[in-house]
């Protein structure tokens, strides 16, 4: 049976997570603080832990930070209120393998803890190169889980614009990922993807490099960007006659999404951008 730490000063959530998870055949102990908590972490094994940020004597980001230097560091996961980009990037930092906002549901917390409960724990963490506002560079490994997650914060740093300029960028920067993870890096978790989110005041880019050795654009029969003009769906035969599944749309889709669309000399390496009017700027970006 796997055993879960739960840490939270709010004595009646941490109960209520504790209550949640032992109905669902774990068993759980509790601890109202981070010092608490690395106490008896560096007493017993656990499993899992599960903690908040906001705590006194000690928050959740620095009892991350402590727990990585224990013999055998749990593996942890934040709960919290504060869902701003800043606190997920410093959890992230600090090794967290996942991120739950409160208020949470609790069938979706099961369910959340038991997949993080049968992932393998031998999958390299997130590495954060840097966490400035308007700079954010992540070393990931290339599996569909971490993929997840790194969708999930990028989509949180652009916040304040436009729901159709999110939508867009969000959708573009996806493809390009999955590209990345899927042909570059073969699903192979201990091979590692780039990435890196720059905001200016008048663009967005997204800069993805996988450690592929690239492709050749014209050698992508099965891709409709090399459809002829006069035949608009050829690649679906290309693909059909290889035992491909139907699809083939991404470049062309992101091409439609972005304003630029720039690859390096192997195409491991790509750089999206998508130009903002005057009036689309974040206020830290203003200075």
């Amino acid at each position: 049976m796997a055993k879960i730490l739960v840490v939270d000063d709010d004595e009646l959530l941490r109960k209520f997570v504790c209550e949640v998870l032992g109905r669902a055949g774990v068993e759980t102990r509790c601890a109202d603080d981070g010092d608490r908590a690395l106490e008896m972490a560096s007493s017993e094994a656990f499993d899992l832990v599960l903690t908040d940020v906001a705590m006194p004597r000690m928050n959740g980001v620095e009892l991350l930070a402590k727990l990585q230097a224990l013999p055998s560091p749990p593996r942890a996961l934040v709960m919290t209120a504060d869902d701003t980009p800043e606190t997920r990037l410093k959890a992230i930092r600090e090794k967290a393998v996942h991120y739950i906002s409160k208020p949470f549901d609790p069938f979706y917390l099961v369910q959340l803890v038991k997949e993080v409960l049968a992932s393998p724990s031998g999958i390299p963490s997130i590495e954060v190169l840097s966490a400035q506002p308007n700079w954010v560079e992540l070393l990931a490994p290339c599996d569909l889980a971490t993929a997840e997650r790194i969708q999930e914060l990028m989509r949180n740093l652009k916040a304040d614009l436009p729901e159709e300029v999110r939508r867009d960028i969000g959708e573009a920067f996806r493809e390009m990922l999955m590209n990345a993870i899927e042909w570059g890096g073969r699903f192979d978790p201990h091979r590692m993807v780039r990435i890196s989110f720059i905001r200016g005041r008048r663009m967005l880019l997204y800069r993805v490099s996988d450690p592929g050795p690239g492709f050749r654009p014209k050698e992508l029969a099965h891709a409709a960007i090399n459809n002829p003009p006069e035949d608009p769906i050829q690649h679906l035969e290309v693909r059909a006659e290889k035992g491909m599944r139907p699809g083939g749309f991404g470049l062309l889709m992101t091409r439609s999404m972005v304003d630029e669309l720039i690859y390096n000399e192997a195409h491991n390496e790509v750089v999206l951008i998508k130009y903002l009017d005057g009036q689309a700027q974040s206020a830290g970006l203003n200075s």
